[in-house]
């Protein structure tokens, strides 16, 4: 018996010794093998464009998407959904580091040529810019930046918005506006002996001079129409300064070419020309260059000869008064270095031409001509900052279409305003008029002080 089960113990030892000695084939029993080696492009697989994730970006829900994928998806769609559960996440997604290292070192080469080719794409990147910013806005929004330089700049603001409002209630409640519309649009020869006085101080400070002897003598429209050079310098007029009678003809013969009094200021120029006025505000803002353009070929000596003097003076000459050359040399052709000054600044800084035509008005529009000048040197820093962006993105070469589509846009407006201008109420008109002129500065400080902090996130 004891035989037996020690011959049964030994065959055991023996098969185990065989086990040990001779393992089982690898096809019965496969040995395990390295992770690497069994991963597949389809695991780091982008559910959307079915191609290697780049810039992973992991939703609430778990969902692995590309990040231009998303913002794609998030563009088109208009919606905090997942793309492919359509479960809504929360927040603003983030790209998943670990995740993008991974497929990074993984597949190296796709990635590589993949980032290459959305780069290349200007709607991938523009959507990206967008989803961006979309991001940087909820950031702010939860992260309380009104305080700080937010709290400031949302003050300085909320204090011009205010200036804009009270200004806009005093144009509209004063009648300094329309008493000014009785010279400019009631004939000459229907002017009363105050009008003629009144059409005199528009002249400048020297014509209180002679204020009282044309009240003295009753001189009204028609008598003001007789009288000549010769009239001017003796008694009762007495006006024996040379430059002074050739300002007062000067104006005098426009008086009677016209009829009326030529306007001589902003709300002047908007009571005689309520379309036109309202055209050249929103043309200016939009388009500068080709706004000048137009007035070069269609409004040459009314509007575009005495803006080019204003903005570019010509030299004074000694023995020449301010008072005589101000009415004189705005009819005159410009020498060649005020059209070489102008040109520069027209195709280099063209709202400085129109910052200096205010500043040169500032004594009869204090704080208009303000708004004006803020505005234009605003409006330079956005022009300057769109021009900075599609240098440093190598987007350069995309100006020519950039500006064909520009100037198509700008002329398509322009007929459409020139058709609907006559159906549009007067009150609608001074209401765009008036928004143009005051609550525009206060709107593009904060697009300014948007692309000053984040440039990055501006979309083109």
């Amino acid at each position: 018996m004891l035989h037996h089960l020690q011959m049964e113990r030994d065959s055991c030892d023996f098969g185990l010794e065989e086990l040990v000695d001779d393992p089982p084939h690898s096809s019965e029993f496969p040995l395990p093998t390295p992770a690497s080696s069994i991963i597949s492009e389809h695991e780091f697989s982008c559910h959307c464009c079915y191609d290697i994730l780049v810039n992973p970006t992991t939703l609430n829900c778990g969902h692995n998407f590309c990040r231009h994928c998303l913002a794609l998806w998030w563009e088109s769609s208009h919606k905090n959904e997942c793309p492919e559960c359509r479960e809504k996440w929360e927040g603003f997604p983030k790209v998943n580091i670990l995740l993008r290292d991974a497929v990074d070192k993984l597949f190296s080469e796709v990635v590589y040529r993949r980032r290459a080719e959305i780069q290349a794409n200007p709607k991938i990147s523009r959507s990206l810019l967008a989803f961006q910013r979309y991001g940087d806005t909820i950031g702010r929004s939860r992260t309380n930046q009104h305080k700080g330089a937010g709290f400031f700049f949302s003050g300085v603001l909320t204090a011009l918005t205010c200036v804009a409002v009270m200004l806009l209630v005093y144009h509209w409640s004063s009648g300094e506006v329309e008493q000014q519309d009785l010279l400019i649009s009631k004939h000459v020869s229907r002017w009363t002996t105050e009008e003629v006085i009144s059409w005199l101080e528009h002249l400048g400070p020297w014509a209180q001079l002679y204020r009282e002897a044309l009240q003295q003598e009753n001189v009204n429209g028609r008598l003001l129409q007789m009288l000549s050079d010769e009239e001017l310098s003796k008694p009762p007029y007495n006006i024996e300064n040379q430059a002074h009678r050739r300002a007062v003809l000067a104006e005098l013969d426009r008086v009677k070419a016209l009829g009326v009094k030529p306007p001589q200021n902003l709300w002047e120029y908007k009571a005689v020309n309520a379309g036109k006025s309202l055209f050249l505000l929103y043309a200016l803002k939009s388009s500068p260059r080709l706004t000048l353009f137009y007035l070069y070929l269609f409004d040459y000596s009314e509007t575009f000869l005495p803006f080019l003097h204003t903005c570019c003076p010509a030299i004074t000459h000694t023995d020449q008064t301010v008072e005589g050359s101000f009415v004189l040399d705005t009819q005159l052709e410009p020498s060649w270095r005020q059209w070489a000054e102008f040109l520069v600044k027209y195709f280099l800084l063209p709202y400085q031409l129109i910052a200096e035509f205010a500043w040169d008005w500032l004594a009869v529009h204090y704080w208009t001509s303000r708004f004006i000048i803020v505005n234009a040197m605003l409006l330079s820093v956005l022009e300057g900052c769109a021009l900075w962006r599609l240098w440093t993105r190598d987007r350069i070469r995309t100006l020519p279409s950039r500006m064909w589509s520009h100037l198509w846009k700008i002329v398509s407006q322009g007929f459409a305003f020139a058709l609907l201008w006559p159906f549009v109420p007067q009150f609608v008109c001074n209401c765009l008029f008036y928004w143009a002129l005051y609550f525009n500065p206060i709107i593009n400080i904060d697009l300014v002080v948007q692309q000053l902090m984040h440039p990055e996130t501006q979309a083109l």
